[in-house]
């Protein structure tokens, strides 16, 4: 597992007539936390769709706990929880500046091919980046070859 912390300050436009943020953000900003996870290792977006690659999120579930407004500063604690053949899953918890608990969420994506969309096992210099990262996070685990 890889985690990661993101911090962000809600935007006027993410807020609905209600006065809190609207639920259609949160998708938002996971993406936004799963790539800054990504890029923290070594790892852009770009980089992946450079390389003939594109991840479409195959499935999400949220769980909304509390509600959240306008110049909130939140932080998502994003983990990258397991990658196997064309997927990987991440899962999320967003908090507030209470440090509570305010939404948990999970996605799926799978990699698949930039022109084909047929989906394609995990490049290889996405797991040797996930792998590096977890040595460097755990020396005393690393295996030889």
């Amino acid at each position: 597992m890889i985690e990661h912390q993101y911090s962000f300050r809600v935007m006027y436009p993410d807020t609905d007539q209600m006065g809190t943020v609207h639920h259609s953000n949160y998708a938002k900003y996971y993406e936004t936390a799963r790539w800054e996870l990504f890029r923290n290792i070594g790892i852009s977006y770009k980089s992946v769709e450079d390389a003939g690659f594109m991840l479409p999120v195959i499935r999400m579930n949220f769980h909304f706990l509390k509600t959240t407004s306008y110049d909130a500063l939140l932080t998502v604690h994003t983990t990258l929880k397991e990658i196997k053949g064309v997927r990987i899953w991440f899962t999320y918890k967003l908090y507030n500046e209470q440090n509570e608990l305010i939404n948990k969420a999970e996605t799926e994506l799978a990699f698949v091919d930039k022109d084909s969309w047929k989906p394609f096992a995990a490049p290889e210099f996405v797991l040797k980046a996930i792998e590096e990262h977890k040595t460097k996070l755990n020396p005393c685990c690393q295996t030889t070859k």
